[in-house]
């Protein structure tokens, strides 16, 4: 198949040769542009891929229309629920076209840089995905959270971030590209890959399957997903399918630092839970924070959280809040956000601050934390705390920072002495 080069462009803000340089240094703290655009292989995978997306492939190499939609529906059951690896594994193709599709096409996922394992069970692995140029490589983050009630994987879905946010270390790195909807879902069907989920929901006839390890979806890995919208929702639309992977729509969160024009449709297109990334009370101090705020203030937020659609109480925004000693912890801070978010089905989650080598940010006292939580739970909001998982492999939240600018061995010594003192 000939090798596609779509172009993922982030903004609609005017050429850069047009703009004022000083509006242009003003949107260049905003939001960072891709260096790069994803280049097909030769061979692409078909894991990952939409039913339309591998009707089109079958097309492609001559599969006549009239048998497209019931071989779609058998590699759609081979990929999504036995998990194949190879096409030989496809017993209910014949022979012709599975040969057919391994001269063509592969059923590849993301190849694993690194795999790490914390102390407490979390996984990150280290995926490597092509790059455009010179045959470079980039590398993202994909976190499994293993706990009591369910298995969280935690999705990038950009080769660094579109944003600044000033205390996130995955905000420091560069935008690179977009990752493709395949590349996305890839991340799913690895990690059921690697914990043998395929086969824990294999059961025999008469028995029951065993409960799969991963059991929800976050979009919070690197990345600001409402930045590459199409990918994300044809991905999780396919992570949602179900006849294949089946994870609910209510088991699926969307996280975004604020990407207006995208929240209310993502609720339309996606129907995911919304997680959206808070942090202040006032535009002041969120406009250094998340400096996206600038171009969508707390007024035009919260009002599309408000019109979010499907919002209910059983179907609450989760407004995320990061810890931050000295600068969003007051007590006045907890009074302020009870009335920010007053009217919004919500609970709001408190992150205690993951330290990075180089922040200039510290944690809240626990003390702090307590009572900050208090007041919002006195108020009639769930305010949970977000445990630190992870911490000793840099897979905490706000941590992920791929191999692609890597840390020196010093500042990983560092950040693990840190996690280690909690």
């Amino acid at each position: 198949m000939p090798a596609t080069r779509p172009f993922f462009r982030l903004t609609m803000m005017a050429p850069a040769s047009a703009m004022d340089p000083q509006d242009l240094a003003t949107a260049a703290a905003i939001e960072k542009r891709p260096l790069e655009r994803y280049v097909a292989p030769a061979k692409p995978s078909l894991a990952g891929l939409s039913r339309a997306a591998l009707a089109d492939a079958l097309a492609a190499i001559g599969v006549p229309e009239r048998q497209r939609r019931m071989r779609v529906q058998q590699i759609w059951h081979w990929l999504y629920v036995r998990g194949a690896q190879d096409f030989d594994a496809m017993t209910t193709l014949s022979k012709e076209l599975r040969a057919e599709l391994a001269r063509h096409f592969t059923l590849a996922r993301p190849d694993i840089a690194a795999e790490q394992i914390s102390v407490d069970g979390t996984r990150k692995w280290l995926l490597r995905l092509p790059g455009e140029l010179d045959g470079r490589t980039h590398d993202v983050e994909c976190v499994y959270i293993p706990e009591t009630d369910r298995g969280t994987l935690c999705v990038s879905s950009q080769v660094g971030c579109t944003l600044n946010c000033s205390f996130c270390h995955t905000g420091t790195q560069r935008l690179v590209r977009n990752l493709t909807p395949g590349e996305i879902v890839g991340q799913v069907v690895l990690a059921r890959d690697r914990l043998g989920d395929w086969q824990r929901a294999a059961a025999p006839a008469g028995t029951e399957p065993e409960k799969r390890l991963v059991s929800n979806v976050v979009m919070m890995g690197m990345g600001e997903p409402l930045y590459n919208f199409e990918a994300v929702r044809d991905a999780l639309n396919v992570v949602a399918d179900g006849e294949g992977l089946s994870i609910s729509k209510r088991r699926i969160t969307l996280s975004t630092s604020g990407v207006v024009p995208n929240i209310v449709r993502a609720g339309e297109q996606i129907g995911a839970m919304l997680a959206v990334s808070l942090h202040a009370v006032t535009d002041e101090l969120r406009n250094e924070l998340v400096p996206l705020n600038r171009k969508y203030p707390l007024r035009a937020l919260l009002e599309a959280c408000r019109n979010y659609p499907g919002l209910s109480n059983a179907r609450r925004i989760t407004f995320e809040y990061v810890m931050l000693k000295g600068v969003n912890d007051s007590l006045a801070d907890a009074r302020a956000l009870v009335r920010l978010v007053k009217g919004i089905p919500a609970k709001i989650n408190l992150i205690p601050f993951n330290p990075w080598p180089g922040s200039k940010y510290e944690c809240s006292d626990w003390e702090q934390i307590e009572k900050f939580s208090e007041i919002i739970f006195n108020a009639g909001y769930a305010s949970p705390v977000r445990t630190p998982r992870g911490r000793d492999i840099l897979a905490a939240c706000g941590q992920l920072k791929s191999a692609t600018e890597a840390l020196s061995a010093r500042e990983r010594l560092a950040l693990r002495a840190m996690a280690m003192t909690d």
